[in-house]
């Protein structure tokens, strides 16, 4: 991204605050001119003095032109306090508005993409958390030193070099002419970090993916005895990041000591030539010092030009990143119009295909099936034949890369995916839950409902007992239950919301054999009358199904009723009668018998 890309992406969010920045560039135009005082002011003083001493005269004839400046650099001085003030009171306020709307703005965008966005390997979550913190911290802050830093030197550099050429056109090419040398060099050291920049960038996403991954999978580290391992990895980035940084470092300071050679050079021309110009009698005595002072304040900036493309490179280099997660337009999900007032349920598959983004096999080839509304419609298949991909597709995460989805005789991505959301109630296996009381939890599958609806959901989830054996019942941290109880949260979730299409991705797999017979009665009365599709591995879940899909490899194999596909001999029989040996059924079976004789 290119400096003139960055400020024609941020001009929108600095737009509404132009009065600021207008305000601002008033004060520091005003700053730029009281800067020079201090130049004009010495050359008069040594100038008057001078011309004191030549006239042999005393202090007391002196003294007036002490009170004179005296008065002069207080003024400028009380004049500053209120520009300095100015500047950086409206920077600051600039930057933290700024942040606020790039912040707002990208969790906007983000909450639009389609899941596709996500499955992307650079989107990983401790990857785009560092994009966006690290983009709005750079965006934000180059903003905000522009009006405080940037922007004032190069007013007071650019008032300085006019003064020198209005004093002297010679001293003023001196200035002139060093200016772009130390441009130059400036360049010439920020081409040379932007590729370690942008490595160090990498180095911190994968750093911070890396430390995410260690608290989610701590319970696993420990188990496996596995902390040298991942020490060892975070030890290898730690690393490869200090040996870059170190690089940087070292080419900077480089670049750092040839730039003030640069600078002294000018200061000696300056020297040299005003005192050639004093000794002709072409400049006053004052003029030496009154050069010197400009030739500061043009070199000011330049000094801190290293430090500005800095922060210029490293707003250019995690803008890249920032931009590109809130420009991915192409992800967001594409929502039709049609919105009916009531869904029946009715699924048709009519040849899918489908592919994971950034996954080279195919998930699911040539589906065709149908799931009747008002039924129970059960996918089976082994671990990554496509039956957790379906219901991604049926409920709009993804779409097919070629045939056709329909509910109730409309193409799915003609409806409105709000509308079609908000008539799907979906449970996964395992189930986010927020960082929030267990009611705010129930609360996220109806934000309306009333306390009461909340205690009924948690009833049919069997629940409410538990909950109201907790010191703080509800208004417990939802984080602090078991993985079990965080399950029926979820459950309790559909319940609330009541929808008349259900999808359940393994409902009851992180429950115990109780819990799991209470959700199974509880479920089975909310399934009556609506169309639900349920995948699991638990024989008493399918086994009552309308209609059961077998999935092969992503290849729809076999479908029918429990009792046609078993007799069939095939797929299913296979999966059924190694989910029954699973369970010991002849041994269950028997310790039954044993207790009816007895």
């Amino acid at each position: 991204m290119t400096l003139f890309q960055l400020f024609k992406n941020i001009r929108p969010y600095v737009r509404p605050y132009r009065w600021l920045v207008i305000f601002t560039l008033i004060l520091t135009f005003i700053g730029s001119l009281t800067a020079q005082v201090n130049a004009w002011v010495l050359r008069y003083t040594v100038d008057a003095i001078n011309a004191l001493l030549d006239s042999h005269k005393s202090l007391q004839d002196g003294f007036n032109v002490l009170i004179f400046i005296s008065i002069i650099l207080i003024g400028k001085e009380i004049i500053n306090l209120f520009i300095q003030f100015g500047q950086k009171f409206y920077g600051e306020k600039l930057r933290i508005y700024l942040s606020q709307d790039l912040a707002q703005t990208v969790i906007e965008k983000v909450l639009t993409y389609q899941l596709a966005f996500y499955s992307g390997n650079d989107n990983q979550p401790g990857k785009l958390q560092t994009r966006i913190d690290k983009g709005v911290e750079s965006l934000t802050r180059l903003i905000q030193n522009f009006f405080i830093d940037i922007l004032p030197l190069f007013a007071n550099a650019i008032v300085a070099l006019l003064m020198m050429f209005q004093a002297n056109v010679y001293v003023g090419l001196v200035g002139f002419c060093i200016v772009p040398i130390y441009y130059y060099t400036s360049r010439l050291q920020a081409q040379k970090l932007t590729v370690g920049r942008r490595a160090i960038k990498t180095l911190r996403e994968n750093k911070s993916q890396g430390i995410l991954s260690i608290i989610e999978s701590i319970p696993v580290i420990k188990s496996f005895l596995r902390e040298d391992i991942e020490r060892t990895k975070q030890m290898q980035l730690q690393t490869d990041l200090t040996n870059k940084q170190m690089q940087i470092r070292k080419t900077s300071f480089f670049f750092d000591g040839f730039k003030t050679f640069i600078e002294q050079i000018g200061v000696v021309l300056i020297i040299l030539l005003t005192t050639y110009f004093v000794l002709t009698n072409q400049m006053t005595i004052g003029a030496i010092m009154f050069h010197i002072l400009l030739f500061n304040n043009v070199t000011a900036p330049i000094r801190r030009l290293h430090l500005i493309y800095d922060q210029m490179n490293d707003a250019l280099i995690y803008s890249e990143g920032f931009f590109d997660i809130l420009h991915a337009d192409h992800h967001i999900e594409r929502s039709g119009d049609f919105s009916p007032a009531k869904v029946n349920g009715l699924f048709e598959l009519k040849q899918v295909n489908f592919t994971y983004p950034n996954n080279e096999k195919q998930t699911l080839h040539n589906i065709n099936m149908t799931i009747e509304p008002g039924k129970i419609t059960a996918l089976v298949g082994l671990s990554g034949a496509g039956k957790s991909t379906l219901i991604n597709l049926l409920d709009k995460f993804y779409a097919p890369d070629s045939g056709q989805i329909l509910l109730d005789g409309v193409k799915l991505d003609q409806y409105d995916t709000a509308c079609l959301r908000n008539n799907i109630g979906l449970v996964l296996q395992k189930n986010h839950i927020f960082n929030g009381t267990i009611k705010e939890n129930i609360l996220y599958g109806n934000p309306l409902a009333t306390n009461e609806d909340v205690i009924v959901a948690a009833k049919q989830a069997y629940l409410h007992e538990q909950i109201m054996n907790l010191p703080k019942q509800y208004e417990t941290s939802a984080l602090s239950l078991s993985g079990g109880q965080q399950q029926k949260i979820a459950i309790a979730r559909m319940f609330l919301k009541n929808p008349p299409i259900i999808f359940l991705d393994e409902p009851t797999a992180s429950l115990d054999a109780i819990s799991t017979e209470q959700i199974k009665n509880s479920m089975d009365a909310i399934k009556q009358g609506r169309t639900v599709v349920i995948i699991s591995h638990s024989i008493s879940q399918i086994i009552d199904a309308d209609c059961i899909y077998v999935l092969e490899n992503g290849h729809m194999v076999e479908s029918g009723t429990h009792e046609a596909l078993y007799q069939a001999d095939g797929a299913y029989k296979h999966i059924f009668d190694a989910m029954a040996r699973s369970l010991n059924v002849e041994k269950i079976a028997k310790t039954f018998e044993h207790e009816t004789e007895n």
